[in-house]
């Protein structure tokens, strides 16, 4: 399974992009899962469900399912927040995971940046672990590739190339001449 990141200042467009690169990839056969990191509290579930009063009374893991998904809801509890490479561990492996966040992890990334609207430094001056940057802006100075952040197809041809996915679904994607 290949692993690669997307970060960025808050406000910065990861989501949006990350939203535009999966069906793009999808379309070209590839099977994608995503992580999502955030430092806030956060609920999978709504209080007074079945699922929430479970965990409310003490469960260590709840897992709710149904014809269409499942979902396992681990409580950490008073146990340290895991790594990422431990929560990777948990995943069903896939052709491609796409990782937001975790912007002090080791795994190659790729920054998000809007410049003009976050008004953050760059983290890509700083940090190795930045291999790219895709940006609405022209950025000049960088010593990492400089993406069209508006151009899906360009991003998506990036991380392909270098993580070196390959779709386990072959190219579904069909020409209308075809």
């Amino acid at each position: 399974m290949k692993i690669f990141g997307i970060v960025g200042w808050s406000g910065s467009g990861k989501t949006e992009l990350l939203i535009k690169l999966l069906p793009e990839l999808k379309s070209r056969g590839f099977r994608v899962s995503t992580m999502k990191h955030t430092h806030h509290n956060f609920e999978t579930d709504k209080p007074g469900k079945d699922s929430h009063r479970h965990r409310e009374a003490g469960a260590e893991e709840v897992m709710v399912a149904s014809g269409t998904r499942w979902a396992l809801l681990h409580e950490l509890r008073e146990e340290p927040e895991p790594s990422m490479e431990e929560l990777v561990e948990r995943m069903t492996p896939v052709d491609l995971l796409l990782i937001e966040g975790f912007k002090r992890n080791s795994h190659s990334k790729l920054e998000v940046t809007r410049p003009s609207t976050t008004g953050e430094p760059m983290l890509a001056l700083d940090d190795e672990t930045i291999v790219a940057v895709a940006s609405d802006e022209k950025i000049d100075g960088l010593n990492v590739v400089l993406l069209d952040l508006d151009n899906v197809g360009q991003v998506a041809d990036f991380i392909i190339r270098f993580t070196g996915a390959v779709p386990s679904l072959g190219n579904v994607q069909m020409d209308a001449a075809e």
